[in-house]
């Protein structure tokens, strides 16, 4: 059993390993004594890559981390076959001859992911449906209802084609499920699509070059506290603004705060308010008062805050 460690704020960066699901993760960094924490952006279990681990306050970021963050993903389909899950880990339940299919209509299927779109949201998901996760709907043999949701992808390209195998690269917003996108393509060609490989090679702010393998942070607890992002990196477009030990105390009551410029003649709307020793205290937005411009809290950080 590795040494508890006293509950960290911030960020970890995790290279998620293949077969363990998002939440399997952070109950595994969990028993190192970590006991308020979440993660930002599911992955499926089959998909490795960028995971973003939070402790303590920065769980309260996740709503503001994810919103407009981008990811990019590498991701493998085979053709031919058609799974109950839209991926290569579920059962099989219809195969199709592929050799037909051209590679000049794969690169214009892909190239058609760009933009925005409706999204149909697989079977087997964390969605839910009158507060029940899809998954659950069909693992009982219940009937799932189709949703769907619009999803916006900039950027997509076949990397390397070798039929019935098709690796490519996706750049797109929160909740693209990538599965969907196979699955989708493979009708579109009459012949079946599943995902066999996916990696998450970005969830915003990071990339893999600044993930730690899950394994590699469990077999080290010991250097937990070094690998620990603050959460001003979380949101390297939010300016910070360091409060004097009045001011700090004035936004622990509740209060605005009137709007002091910030550092370096920066320009934003949105701002993360530190206490005088660093820590952050809040997330603060631009706004308007009778008295003038304030800061308004969105989000407070301090350790009395739910």
């Amino acid at each position: 059993m590795p040494p508890l460690m006293e509950q960290q704020h911030g960020l970890l960066v995790v290279d998620k390993p293949r077969g363990l699901s998002s939440a399997q993760c952070a109950n595994r960094l969990k028993r190192l004594g970590q006991r308020k924490i979440g993660h930002a952006g599911t992955l499926d279990p089959m998909a490795t890559g960028v995971l973003l681990i939070l402790l303590g306050h920065a769980t309260k970021i996740s709503g503001h981390l994810m919103a407009g963050g981008v990811k990019v993903y590498r991701g493998t389909l085979r053709l031919g076959q058609s799974t109950d899950t839209w991926d290569a880990e579920g059962e099989v339940v219809a195969e199709s001859p592929w050799e037909d299919v051209t590679e000049d209509a794969v690169v214009a299927l892909v190239s058609g992911w760009v933009g925005r779109s409706e999204q149909r949201v697989p079977p087997y998901s964390a969605a839910k449906h009158e507060g029940r996760p899809l998954y659950r709907l069909a693992r009982a043999g219940e009937t799932v209802p189709e949703k769907t949701k619009t999803i916006d992808i900039a950027r997509a390209e076949v990397l390397r084609m070798a039929l019935p195998d098709v690796t490519f690269r996706v750049v797109c917003g929160s909740g693209t499920y990538i599965r969907s996108l196979a699955h989708s393509l493979g009708m579109r060609l009459g012949c079946g699509a599943v995902l066999t490989e996916l990696i998450r090679e970005y969830s915003h702010p990071f990339g893999l070059d600044r993930a730690t393998p899950l394994e590699a942070i469990l077999d080290e607890p010991d250097r937990l506290p070094e690998r620990v992002l603050p959460v001003t990196a979380a949101l390297p477009h939010w300016p910070a603004l360091t409060l004097t030990g009045r001011e700090a105390a004035a936004v622990m009551n509740g209060g605005a705060l009137r709007r002091l410029p910030l550092p370096g003649d920066a320009v934003a709307d949105k701002a993360v308010l530190l206490a005088p020793d660093g820590a952050p205290l809040a997330l603060a937005s631009a706004g308007e008062s009778p008295a003038g411009p304030v800061w308004t809290v969105l989000r407070g950080l301090w350790s009395n805050q739910g």
